[in-house]
């Protein structure tokens, strides 16, 4: 018999060790750690370009998005158009950090691919259940983050406008944002141990939703982590490590496995 699976904060917390877990295995190995920085220094520099594109034009998209204010005053149009900017500005950093895990992993699928193998078989090895080409492993994570990102759209869009509304918009709204953030985080990170099982996109998702706490503990705390300046960067193969343990130990030892992933 295994030890029994903790709900609520117990589980919540299990989470958040399977981070500290996978930092544990990189400090173990730092070659790993030194390997899977590769792509995210990748999608960093991509990101940071992009950022800079946002910040340079934000003021042009918001003249362009109030063609009704041409007719105002001057100092009434500017302020409107200035706050809008920095609102596009915002959205665009929200939405970079929500983002930044899926955009690693698929730049990086084949470097992340190969630290959770290893990780893997530093823990006894396992069996692969339809084993993919490179190529349709590639097409079918970038068909996932899509997907994954259109729900996180779903969420993070009228998360971000509650988030200015007075009290709920300090209070309520960043607490649900992490969470939301943090759950889909943890279906980024968990998706290259759990297809090697053989679960499809749906099948992961349910997984994950049969077990949320952790999910939930994992995901956001890496969320935080990644909130810091290069956080996203330092932390990705730990996090890739972690999420690999946690879908070993905790999420799927004991499901059947019903075939290749294909949907």
């Amino acid at each position: 018999m295994g030890r029994p699976v903790r709900r609520g904060v117990g589980g919540f917390a299990d989470g958040v060790k399977y981070v500290f877990r996978g930092l544990g295995w990189v400090a173990r190995n730092p070659g790993q750690w030194f390997f899977g920085l590769i792509p995210a220094l990748l999608a960093l520099v991509l990101y940071v370009v992009a950022l800079v594109l946002l910040g340079t034009y934000a003021g042009d998209l918001a003249s362009w998005a109030t063609p009704f204010a041409d007719g105002w005053s001057p100092g009434l149009r500017d302020t409107l158009r200035v706050l809008l900017g920095l609102v596009v500005f915002a959205l665009g950093l929200v939405l970079s950090v929500v983002t930044f895990t899926a955009a690693t992993l698929a730049i990086g699928d084949p470097f992340y691919e190969k630290l959770s193998e290893r990780v893997e078989e530093d823990l006894g090895g396992v069996e692969v259940v339809g084993d993919l080409p490179l190529w349709r492993s590639v097409l079918r994570s970038l068909r996932d983050s899509v997907i994954t990102l259109g729900y996180v759209l779903m969420f993070t869009i009228p998360l971000f406008v509650l988030g200015f509304v007075p009290v709920i918009g300090q209070t309520v709204v960043p607490v649900l944002g992490a969470a939301v953030s943090g759950f889909f985080l943890t279906v980024e990170l968990t998706a290259l141990a759990m297809e090697r099982r053989g679960l499809a996109r749906r099948q992961r998702f349910a997984v994950l939703r049969a077990d949320k706490a952790p999910a939930l503990g994992f995901g956001v705390l890496l969320f935080l982590v990644f909130l810091v300046p290069f956080g996203a960067v330092v932390a990705m193969p730990a996090a890739v490590a972690g999420a690999t343990i946690m879908v070993r130990e905790r999420l799927t030892p004991h499901l059947p496995v019903e075939g290749p992933a294909h949907a």
